[in-house]
């Protein structure tokens, strides 16, 4: 009998064949974790020496890794990685709003509604085709340069404004897609029970769709969190900022990967979130189709 099989003694009972299964399960699951565990210090050690071992590795551990530059520059950092976490927070809810009014206009078939839904091809084509840096660059200079009264001109709101005006796009166009998976007889079924269709779209169609992008838009939010350090070129005091303040007054770019810590602190819980509800998206639909019609 290979070890790929699962064992089975005849004549045995079945309480018996499950526990032989069982530790047959254990001994392979057991293999499986040591193999990959020397295949991971075998890599990561590897790509370790190659590193130590580099002609150039004292001077870029002293420019790059120095823990008192590291040290004096953390809190000065922190402080502008708040003003990083309050605009993304901001930009996140007028994101989710404005990105569904766009993909709503874009779903829309109503002759009457046609300019609405021009314009919003328009918008999306034109944001999501130009780098956010621009779009920063141009409203960030360019509104304060028309000197319209009323309009504001302090750089974290333009910024701001800026980064709504690029994500927006992305996130109607993710929002389109999962309205667009929704299947037409959901809405007939709606529609022949007597609900208008506004009622269809508000209380069928929209909760589907959202529930199935809610991955995709998770992904776009970390986009997003990285982001606002491109505010950082209409001068705030931002996290990147503030670390390329500290590296120049030191000469050593430590503070810098002192923001990038910061930033990992928060996209990196967010990707475990993103990847648990894949998950178990994936898991749902699997039982769907297995609790589905024969």
């Amino acid at each position: 009998m290979s070890g790929l099989e699962p064992l089975s003694i005849p004549g045995a009972s079945p309480s018996a064949s499950r526990l032989a299964r069982a530790a047959e399960r254990r001994r392979r699951a057991r293999r499986s974790v040591l193999i990959s565990s020397v295949s991971t210090i075998a890599v990561i050690g590897g790509l370790a020496a190659i590193l130590i071992t580099s002609p150039g590795w004292g001077s870029v551990r002293r420019t790059f890794f120095s823990w008192s530059a590291f040290s004096q520059s953390f809190f000065g950092v922190l402080d502008g990685f708040w003003l990083d976490v309050r605009m993304f927070l901001v930009v996140e809810v007028v994101v989710l709003a404005f990105g569904m009014v766009i993909a709503l206009c874009r779903t829309v078939r109503a002759p009457a509604l046609f300019p609405l839904r021009l314009l919003s091809i328009v918008y999306v084509d034109v944001l999501r085709g130009v780098p956010t840096i621009l779009v920063v660059y141009l409203i960030g200079f360019g509104v304060p340069a028309l000197a319209i009264a009323g309009l504001p001109t302090g750089a974290v709101v333009l910024g701001g404004f800026s980064l709504a005006l690029c994500y927006s796009a992305y996130v109607a166009e993710v929002y389109r897609a999962g309205i667009q998976s929704i299947h037409p007889s959901q809405s007939a079924a709606a529609l022949a029970l007597g609900l208008t269709s506004t009622q269809t779209l508000r209380h069928v169609v929209l909760p589907q769709a959202v529930r199935r992008v809610v991955p995709p838009l998770l992904n776009d939010f970390i986009a997003l969190q990285k982001d606002v350090a491109l505010v950082s070129i209409l001068g705030p005091q931002e996290a990147f900022r503030v670390a390329q303040i500290f590296a120049a007054e030191k000469f050593n770019y430590t503070p810098l990967l002192a923001a990038a810590a910061l930033y990992l602190c928060v996209t990196i819980p967010l990707t475990r979130l993103v990847d648990r509800l894949q998950s178990r998206a994936q898991s749902q639909r699997g039982a769907a189709i297995a609790l589905g019609p024969r």
